[in-house]
């Protein structure tokens, strides 16, 4: 997501994977010294430092299982609503809502074509 709550990246996972697998490619498309946000399922030093690396921050919130501290603003967390309004408008997507495509692929394509209507959306003259 960008600063706007539109996406920049999207990936489909298959049910049984954990969310976190698609990390590497996600975070592929992200500009140099982004932020990223994601809630606690996120929580990993490796996905920590691969953003460090490339000059970003992670504010995930740490696991209750955490040994050592982090670093982890609830002020900036407070942003990740953008994410949550994002899938909320997805779900206005009759297709998408109802999962009516049943092969992978398909249903990612009505997922981008559902995005390029929000960026279109986004950028749409009011005058």
């Amino acid at each position: 997501m960008d600063a706007r709550g539109l996406p920049i990246r999207l990936a489909l996972s298959p049910g049984q994977a954990h969310d976190a697998s698609l990390i590497e490619e996600l975070l592929e498309g992200l500009p140099r010294g982004a932020m990223l946000l994601g809630d606690r399922a996120y929580d990993a030093d490796k996905i920590r430092a691969r953003q460090s690396e490339r000059g970003g921050w992670a504010n995930l919130p740490p696991k209750r299982n955490r040994i050592e501290p982090i670093v982890f603003s609830p002020h900036l967390y407070r942003q990740r609503n953008l994410i949550e309004r994002f899938f909320s408008k997805l779900k206005h997507f009759r297709r998408i809502a109802t999962r009516d495509d049943k092969l992978g692929d398909t249903f990612l394509a009505a997922i981008k074509l559902a995005c390029v209507r929000l960026w279109l959306r986004a950028y749409e003259s009011t005058a």
